[in-house]
């Protein structure tokens, strides 16, 4: 009998695929990636036409010496690495470390571990797709040439095992960023005015809110603005001078890709971007499903797609149907034109079979992996499903000249909705004073509440609106958001709290030195352009090294004129005051994985450190005591006194020694602004000293 050896990735499909193939196939796993550029130089032959040079991996010689024999044994080897640039590019690899040029060798690929899937595959082999291998390449030895050319510098000017990325860089850029816009942010005042109507006959009072005049709507922003409307509208007479009913539609959401997964589970479930992928991979890899052995619950995790094969939407249809009713199967599929992504040629992420209800698989799956299959089952049936219906009535209150508004709306139809909501759906709002209301109806006003507000600033990127970000603008691809985030958290230039991502003063030196010394690695459009250049690789329409060749020079020259620079910077500890009571020298300032801390110079004889407190040379308002600039534990910056526990004072923006010519209370810094801390009174004034 013929003997077939199947090579993939993961150690986990092996059983999955070989109960599915029989006793004339072999499955093993490569484990991931055999051959990579080395770690210890560039390994890039900038000389040579940029020519890469790869080495096994440390480790894999064993697993390779396996593999051969296995291949010796075979009469046709399969790779099914995972369908996408990396897994090509793996297979690639496989063929050249194990030297099966001559052999009988093909490239099968399959979006779902499952009997169907796997079989179809073996009907549709091929060569292996060097457009999408020379991609790979190309992103490989771009981040390469990035990492090991600026990280140096990075280690010389401010510590060793600080590191820069094309993607990283750029992402951490998009924090600060955010950051800066936050720390400048200017509150404005503004006003809401609701008023209570008593209908004759009711017993319950119509809450509405204030709207504008007959003109249209109107913004208040000043208690003398507010005063005049209470003024005209507390003893005038009210009517009801508008009516409206009408009915809206809610389309069903798009069944899950990538990034909108990773979002959805850091809000609903509050996993990290890390967790979900690792989770996912599970999901897709295979389960132990009581009964069934091992089942692979969900398609592959790595998509840019929306899209959904006709097998799974016909499936989807008929399990709807059966089970909620045809109104509630979806007429026309649910797929929306997006942006053209190189990556739509997988399908969007979804359960290999919808008849494995969540409910079905709980007992086989740990907490987590239910919590989130449940989530991608739930959206997928969402999907395929009809629109949500609502009835809505808006209705206008008038007297003397101004209006005020209420509206409510009822679920007429569940459609989607009766299988999966999130915090983006509508929520219901009934009221039912409302239903009998129309232009002759007596109403009278009861209270009147006004309000003063201020408007808030940008919120903190989480995990999940950084990976929208990061996609919106086009910055990596699917496999990279989760490793980007990941890394910039470890390498404590981003802090994580309570699911805010804050710049931390580590970062913050980065990225000043980055945005410096190099502007375009961090540019926004620029790394934008290469994603697209690299999808024209992968289109066959641009030759890779064209795109590396073109990039290097650049780069090149930048590293070349920051060393300049940064050579001419001798970088001393800063010596301070502050005397160590072991040994009596002067204590001085080092950069640590936290930021900066004082240690004492006599080190290794001498081993003391202590928490560096920075002096801004203004005194607590609340006792007289200096502010220090401190670090949360998670390494964010704020302002607090020194006396701290005894006093609580702390602000997050600097303050400033200038007092409030309005009320005398304590400045704070917010761009080239200072604030009066005091919010009732709001005064904003120049910074002279940042013009």
């Amino acid at each position: 009998m013929a003997k077939n050896l199947v090579i993939v990735e993961s150690p986990a499909k092996v059983k999955t695929i070989k109960k599915f193939l029989g006793s004339n196939y072999e499955v093993t796993a490569s484990m991931g990636h055999v051959r990579d550029l080395p770690k210890s130089q560039l390994g890039i032959d900038v000389e040579n036409d940029f020519e890469p040079r790869y080495i096994t991996i440390r480790g894999k010689g064993d697993l390779l010496a396996g593999l051969r024999k296995e291949v010796k044994k075979s009469d046709k080897v399969y790779l099914a690495t995972d369908p996408d640039r990396e897994g090509e590019a793996i297979s690639w690899h496989l063929m050249k470390a194990l030297k099966l040029e001559d052999k009988n060798v093909v490239r099968i690929t399959f979006n779902e571990i499952t009997k169907n899937a796997v079989k179809e595959s073996l009907k549709h082999p091929r060569e292996i797709d060097m457009n999408l291998v020379d991609a790979q390449q190309a992103r490989r030895v771009l981040d390469r040439m990035v990492g090991y050319q600026i990280s140096p510098l990075l280690w010389a000017k401010v510590k060793r095992g600080l590191s820069a990325g094309r993607v990283q860089s750029v992402a951490l850029r998009i924090i600060c960023d955010r950051e800066e816009e936050i720390n400048a942010f200017i509150p404005e005042e503004y006003w809401t005015l609701d008023a209570d109507f008593r209908i004759e006959g009711e017993k319950k009072l119509l809450h509405a809110k204030f709207y504008g005049d007959e003109s249209g709507k109107i913004q208040v922003t000043s208690r003398e603005q507010m005063d005049a409307i209470l003024s005209a509208v507390k003893d005038a007479s009210f009517v009801v001078s508008d009516v409206k009913k009408g009915e809206r539609v809610k389309k069903a959401p798009l069944p899950f890709k990538t990034s909108t997964l990773q979002q959805e589970a850091s809000k609903v479930l509050n996993f990290s971007t890390q967790k979900t992928m690792r989770l996912a991979q599970q999901l897709y890899e295979g389960i132990e499903i009581k009964g069934n052995g091992t089942v692979g619950l969900i398609s592959y995790l790595r998509t840019d797609s929306t899209r959904v094969s006709e097998e799974a939407e016909s499936s989807a249809k008929e399990y709807i149907t059966k089970e909620y009713g045809e109104a509630y199967a979806a007429q026309i599929s649910a797929a929306r034109k997006e942006k053209s992504r190189i990556q739509d040629a997988h399908e969007a992420i979804r359960p290999t079979d919808i008849n494995r209800t969540p409910a079905a698989m709980k007992d086989s799956l740990s907490r987590d992996q239910y919590r989130l299959y449940q989530l991608i089952w739930k959206r997928f049936a969402a999907s395929r499903m009809a629109p949500a219906k609502y009835e809505s009535t808006t209705v206008k209150i008038s007297g003397n000249g101004y209006v005020f508004s209420v509206a409510a709306s009822k679920v007429v139809f569940d459609g989607f909705m009766s299988v999966y909501t999130s915090d983006e759906d509508e929520k219901e709002e009934k009221n039912t004073l409302l239903n009998d209301l129309n232009m002759d109806t007596a109403i009278d006003l009861e209270a009147l509440e006004e309000k003063q507000h201020f408007t808030q600033p940008p919120a903190h990127y989480t995990e999940a609106s950084l990976v929208r970000a990061l996609e919106e603008l086009g910055i990596g691809r699917p496999s990279t958001y989760s490793p980007t985030i990941t890394t910039i958290l470890a390498r404590r230039y981003v802090a994580k709290e309570n699911k805010n991502l804050y710049v931390t003063e580590l970062g913050e030196v980065v990225n000043g030195i980055m945005k410096d010394a190099f502007p375009a690695i961090v540019d926004v459009n620029f790394t934008v352009n290469l994603e697209s250049l690299l999808d024209s690789v992968e289109e066959g329409n641009v030759k890779w090294k064209t795109v590396v060749s073109n990039f290097y020079p650049d780069l090149h020259e930048a590293v070349e004129q920051a060393e300049k620079e940064l050579a001419e910077i001798k970088i001393e500890d800063e010596v301070t005051d502050e005397i160590c009571e072991f040994c009596g020298r002067n204590l001085v300032i080092k950069y640590g994985p936290h930021g900066r801390f004082l240690a004492c110079p006599g080190f290794p004889e001498c081993r003391n450190t202590k928490p560096y407190l920075e002096k801004i040379g203004v005194q607590c308002p609340q006792c007289g005591a200096e502010i220090v600039l401190k670090k949360t534990k998670k390494g964010r910056k704020y302002y607090g006194c020194e006396n701290n526990p005894e006093c609580d004072f702390m602000s997050w923006q600097k303050p400033s020694d200038i007092r409030c010519e309005k009320c005398q209370g304590m400045m704070v810094e917010k761009g080239n602004k200072l604030v009066c801390i005091n919010e009732e009174c709001g005064n904003v004034i120049n910074n002279t000293r940042s013009l």
